[in-house]
């Protein structure tokens, strides 16, 4: 194929779409599957068991694939999967999964910015951004259009909820509320991202309802659990509002608020 460059190692096992692009030194292993329009630069790894879709971008020496960080894990098999149109940049680490869950997945569209870690049994919603340095630890889930600021460590087992804006520099060690905007020391809900939602075409009527519910829960005297109640008994349930409800109703490690 024209389009892989010859010093590229390819496996004779792996399966890749007659329009990929691999760069310079790249190493394409056993047991990847690589779909239309993928371009894979210079001195990228794409390691077994690796799971590429349409038009994703691979930056020069991302390393996607490769087994976890986690000395529980016994060399079972697992995968790493990235959606379409998702771009990773220069030297990325994404790891796949464990027994655990099996796999680690990257939602469609998203933006894994430079040096940013994707660990083990990871779950990426689809629009996410990632900035710079961002590291996730195993087991972390990550819901639809949510946005981390660079340099940010995320503790395992946390859940992130959608339309999240969460500021760099910062250390994420509970869950974050749908629609919130984090920022601060000791870190805490300091807003709604009320200007993310009017970009991605939430009605005004819906953001005042969301800005109703987040003053009983984080800026009132109110615990979640009597939060949650005064919601039920005094706010439109609208879709938006269930999606809240239902993120704290799964939440283990408690709320950012």
């Amino acid at each position: 194929m024209s389009n892989i460059h010859t010093t590229a190692i390819v496996s004779p096992k792996a399966e890749l779409a007659d329009d990929v692009t691999i760069g310079p030194h790249t190493i394409i292993e056993d047991n990847v599957i690589i779909g239309s329009g993928t371009k894979i630069a210079s001195s990228a790894l794409i390691a077994s068991s690796a799971r590429l879709g349409a038009n994703v971008t691979v930056a020069h020496g991302a390393v996607v694939g490769t087994v976890p960080q986690d000395l529980k894990f016994g060399g079972e098999d697992s995968l790493l999967v990235v959606g379409d149109n998702t771009t990773i940049r220069e030297y990325a680490t994404l790891n796949r999964g464990t027994a655990e869950r099996g796999e680690t997945t990257v939602g469609k569209n998203c933006l894994i910015m430079a040096y940013a870690h994707i660990a083990h049994d990871c779950v990426i919603g689809n629009n996410v951004i990632l900035a710079n340095s961002v590291n996730l630890a195993g087991h972390i889930e990550i819901d639809d259009f949510a946005i981390l600021g660079g340099v940010l460590p995320v503790h395992q087992f946390v859940k992130i909820g959608a339309h999240v804006m969460i500021g760099g520099g910062f250390r994420v060690q509970q869950d974050v509320c749908p629609y919130a905007l984090i920022a601060g020391y000791p870190l805490r809900t300091v807003g709604l991202n009320a200007l993310g939602l009017k970009r991605r075409g939430f009605a005004l009527e819906a953001i005042r309802t969301i800005k109703t519910a987040y003053k009983l829960l984080f800026f009132s005297k109110l615990n979640t659990t009597q939060a949650v109640e005064r919601i039920k008994s005094e706010v439109e349930i609208i879709p938006e509002i269930q999606v809240i409800l239902d993120f704290i109703g799964r939440s283990n490690r408690g709320l950012i608020v």
